[in-house]
């Protein structure tokens, strides 16, 4: 299915790995020339390599730096001053006890998965309301819709995006521009297994038989593919989904147990 996505440009925020990877990797398979970040050198021209061979007919441009700083931003702007997507991603902060979280720990959490996201659409959203197509993908979590105890940064700072979204969506729709949320449960990551990690440690149990039960807790009874989520996340930056704006796109293996 062509998605019709082909000639577009796009910014792909810490894509070297994960999901973020997956996304790029299915954007630049529709024909997008994309511009992946990343912190660690070695892991995003890995990255940028996978994508070219996945995609040989498109730019694949590797910028590296920290997303969430001023610095690491301008560098990826610079890159594609004029993206007609943006995937908006960043690391979660730690899981814990809200007990032990300072007043740094919540700005470093507020910041990269509030803020950060904030000052890229900022920089983007006119742009591509002036070009009549844009579409902007923030990648949050399921624990938006239903909160995990543990991850309490991650609740509180992704909450706060998702709110701040719902209301600039309804502006943009109408010159072109969505901007949706896609919400992910457990796919296999390196986020994943550090959770896993981090609940195992708090139960007792060791972190084979947590992520086997962690695995077969779920409806589908395995974690979700990188490749997967990309395929929604190229499907939701497409043409196709116009009409689809200010959205929570919950991906998570029937996992979430409500009706709504």
């Amino acid at each position: 299915m062509d998605l019709g996505l082909r000639g577009k440009r796009a910014i792909v925020c810490a894509a070297s790995r994960g999901l973020g990877k997956g996304c790029a990797l299915a954007l630049a398979r529709e024909g997008v020339d994309v511009v992946i970040t990343g912190r660690n050198v070695e892991s995003l021209e890995a990255a940028a390599a996978e994508i070219r061979a996945a995609a040989p007919d498109v730019a694949v441009t590797p910028v590296a730096g920290d997303i969430t700083t001023e610095e690491g931003r301008a560098a990826a702007l610079a890159a594609c001053p004029e993206p007609d997507i943006l995937v908006n991603n960043a690391g979660g902060p730690p899981p814990g006890d809200f007990r032990d979280w300072g007043r740094e720990d919540w700005f470093g959490a507020v910041n990269a998965n509030m803020f950060t996201p904030i000052e890229l659409i900022r920089s983007t959203v006119d742009g591509m309301m002036d070009r009549d197509f844009g579409r902007i993908v923030n990648i949050t979590s399921s624990a938006v819709k239903a909160p995990i105890g543990i991850l309490g940064l991650s609740n509180g700072a992704r909450s706060g995006l998702t709110g701040f979204v719902a209301g600039l969506s309804r502006e943009t729709v109408a010159r072109g521009v969505t901007i949706n949320n896609i919400l992910p449960g457990p796919f296999d990551t390196d986020r994943l297994a550090s959770n896993i990690k981090a609940t195992a440690a708090k139960s007792g149990r060791d972190i084979a038989a947590e992520t086997e039960a962690r695995r077969n807790g779920l409806p589908a009874k395995r974690f979700g593919t990188p490749e997967e989520f990309g395929a929604l996340c190229a499907f939701v930056c497409s043409p196709l989904a116009g009409y689809i704006t200010g959205q929570n796109l919950l991906i998570d293996g029937g996992a979430y147990p409500g009706t709504f």
